[in-house]
């Protein structure tokens, strides 16, 4: 029997591709490769091959747009890459055990992620850019932004944490009726990814039982290294800090976000400082790009003009 989410696959890398991004991977380090979605105008082929030469540099300033737990990048980031990629070169990485990225090596921190994600940026040529990252995506994102303050132009982050502490963790899993995050993020029955789905948006809608099925059977693999990625996302209150961001953070968020609600990124943004701005959107829950994207990219795309704007006026 056809998988209908597999199915679908072939429609939205077609769609992405005349969006602007292509499909391009590389090897970060030996034994770790990571999956870009890269823009298309960077790969040029060589006469008589047919295979592309080395990315030349982005034209455009580039937006790289960091995906969460539950789906790969273009899945994640789908409303967005043709809204964006006019002005803006777009960079969509696979984190690593997602979307044919993988790593031999056993480090699962979101500092590794982030460590790949700016090594494959360099070997594209991007060397400053707007991480943009949701959920997951969004820890990586401020990792990056701590690790390589130079690369960073802006940052924005949807509902997301600067770390996720014990007490963090332990809170909000109670308030979901979750014993662990692997039982609310890594679901392995209809059931659970239907509880999940309930919990990620601010209105659910119907679909049927075998879609669920489908989506987990494609979107849900890697699972024991997956498990591995969400344990090393924990740490202890005693060494969670708050870095030092030179640079301007937006946080943009679900209104009706039960994963890490508003009051949370509020305050999020009292402990980031003067240099944090916060907006919300109604009508949305966590995954707040996919339900509300029309008004998510009409925010996104103002703060990213007024960083544009102020890079202008600095040179």
């Amino acid at each position: 029997m056809v998988n209908l989410v597999e199915a679908q696959k072939p429609l939205l890398y077609s769609l992405m591709k005349r969006a602007g991004v292509v499909p391009y991977t590389l090897e970060i380090e030996p034994g770790t490769k990571m999956n870009f979605w890269v823009p298309k105008e960077t790969l040029k082929k060589k006469s008589g091959t047919g295979k592309p030469t080395k990315p030349d540099k982005p034209t455009k300033p580039a937006i790289v747009l960091i995906h969460g737990f539950a789906a790969e990048g273009i899945v994640t980031w789908q409303f967005q890459v043709g809204a964006l990629s006019k002005k803006y070169s777009v960079y969509i990485p696979d984190l690593l055990f997602f979307g044919g990225s993988y790593s031999d090596n056993s480090d699962r921190s979101p500092a590794f992620q982030a460590n790949c994600v700016v090594k494959g940026l360099r070997i594209l040529g991007v060397d400053k850019f707007v991480p943009v990252g949701f959920s997951y995506g969004g820890m990586v994102a401020f990792k990056i932004a701590e690790a390589y303050p130079d690369m960073v132009r802006a940052m924005v982050v949807s509902g997301s944490i600067l770390a996720m502490t014990d007490t963090i963790s332990e809170t909000n899993l109670k308030r979901l009726g979750f014993s662990s995050s692997k039982d609310l993020l890594l679901p392995t029955s209809v059931k659970g990814l239907k509880a999940l789905f309930t919990i990620a948006v601010h209105k659910p809608l119907w679909f049927p039982k075998r879609m669920f099925k489908d989506f987990i059977e494609v979107m849900f693999n890697n699972r024991k290294e997956r498990a591995e990625l969400l344990e090393a996302v924990v740490v202890s209150n005693k060494d969670a800090t708050i870095p030092h961001f030179p640079r301007k953070i937006h946080l943009l968020w679900g209104e009706s976000d039960q994963i890490f609600d508003l009051q949370l990124a509020k305050n999020m943004k009292d402990q980031l400082g003067e240099k944090a701005t916060i907006e919300s959107i109604k009508k949305a829950g966590h995954l707040v790009q996919l339900e509300r994207p029309c008004v998510y990219n009409r925010r996104l795309k103002t703060f990213l003009a007024s960083i544009d704007s102020e890079d202008k006026t600095l040179q």
